[in-house]
């Protein structure tokens, strides 16, 4: 997984000429999806470890809540500490905090245990996406660079799909401990891997850190309505998959019936529409145009969003229920949230690290929220998990209309 030298510039760069390994494909493509793998295997372990370790529903809620803070956190920290310590050392540091949370949480004794060191787990874990986009952007040109970020996110797409199934085939073998084990196990094999095969980067004149620097970066980002334009879609949309995410084990388990592998096999039929989306938006947008794009997404967030409430409220308690409507969701959100993305970073090319950071921190902070209101609010049905991911879809659709059609440039 080494770079090889050769293709190296005189400055660390790589050669534009030259294509990514398929080893560092792999790689990144696995640093890239630590986040979403840290939260999809670890979903089918909650009904389980609440019961082990008394714990109610909202502490098992809890845990949830503590890494999406630990994500925010890590997102917006470790971008700035890269660019002045460098990359390898700082990703180092955070699969290391990564593999060592891990171990703690397989003895936790209690939920509370379990709660603090997940968000440790969650800012280790959250090093491997920030640094892996940094070093695309350090080695290779932009059409490169898009070429390996395409197959990056190929690799990233198939964890929210395979995640609960190991996790729960896991738990039926050991326990829910065995998560925890395999979290460990995952953090050793790519400190190794990062540790023999992945270089330094970092550019050698070294970046500020300087506080007021960062503030003031971000606060004209976000007093500017072209990104705000972008952000309020993409973010009402983030909102809607975390709140599905964070509560569907609870929901699928406590009140459908199913079973841990039950509920793993649902959601990974709804994260099939994430890779659907995904495909099918990648070949769609170079005819539509970013601005349709986003508008066919919101549309559909808001016909799905509203079919998912009604069939609740109408007293449907079945998975084919939650599992449709959050399939067609999903993929709506495919359609929104990267072409937003691309929207709000166009203006910004001096900001991009900046705008970036926002992107990425914004939802996690916010969904740490979501997810500690949506334990206290779980009342033995899917209702209060459903009609939140409406809500969200419906302000989805009323930003596009009131924000991003008017102020962001197509």
């Amino acid at each position: 997984m080494s770079v090889p030298p050769a293709t190296l510039s005189p400055h660390g760069s790589r050669d534009p000429a030259a294509a990514a390994p398929l080893g560092l494909t792999l790689l990144l493509g696995l640093l890239v999806g630590l986040s979403a793998f840290g939260m999809d295997m670890y979903l089918p372990t909650l009904p389980g470890m609440a019961r082990d370790l008394a714990a109610g529903s909202g502490a098992a809620q809890l845990t949830i809540t503590t890494y999406l803070l630990g994500l925010a956190a890590g997102l917006f920290v470790w971008g700035p500490v890269s660019d002045r310590y460098g990359r390898k050392p700082v990703l180092v540091f955070g699969l290391a905090l990564f593999f060592a949370s891990s171990l703690a949480c397989s003895m936790a004794q209690s939920m509370q245990e379990v709660a603090i060191w997940r968000m440790a787990q969650g800012i280790g874990m959250s090093s491997g996406p920030v640094i892996a986009r940094s070093v695309v952007r350090d080695l290779y040109a932009r059409e490169q660079a898009a070429q390996l970020l395409g197959r990056m996110t190929a690799v990233f797409g198939l964890i929210p799909v395979f995640g609960p199934l190991v996790g729960a085939q896991t738990i039926a073998w050991q326990g829910w401990p065995a998560v925890f084990w395999v979290f460990t196990a995952t953090a050793a094999a790519l400190l190794v891997a990062v540790v023999v095969g992945l270089p330094e980067t970092a550019p050698a004149e070294l970046g500020s850190m300087a506080p007021g620097r960062l503030a003031a970066n971000f606060a004209l980002l976000l007093g500017d309505r072209r990104f705000v334009a972008a952000l309020a879609p993409m973010l009402s949309a983030q909102m809607a998959i975390i709140a599905f995410v964070s509560s569907s084990s609870l929901v699928a388990v406590d009140a459908l019936g199913l079973t841990p592998t039950q509920f793993s096999l649902m959601f990974a039929t709804v994260m099939l529409g994430q890779l659907s989306g995904g495909y099918a938006g990648s070949r769609l947008v170079g005819r539509k145009g970013i601005g349709a794009m986003v508008r066919m997404g919101v549309t559909l967030t808001l016909v799905c969003g509203l079919l998912l409430a009604a069939l609740a409220l109408a007293g449907v308690a079945h998975w084919a229920a939650v599992c449709l409507p959050m399939l067609g969701f999903v993929l709506s959100c495919a359609f929104v949230v990267p072409n937003a993305t691309a929207a709000a970073l166009a203006p910004f090319p001096k900001m991009a690290g900046a705008a970036s950071s926002l992107l990425g921190m914004l939802p996690f902070a916010l969904g740490a929220l979501v997810s500690a209101a949506l334990g206290a609010a779980f009342d033995g049905s899917a209702v209060p998990m459903v009609c939140t991911v409406a809500l969200f879809g419906a302000l989805a659709f009323a930003a596009e209309r009131l924000l991003f059609r008017k102020f962001t440039l197509m």
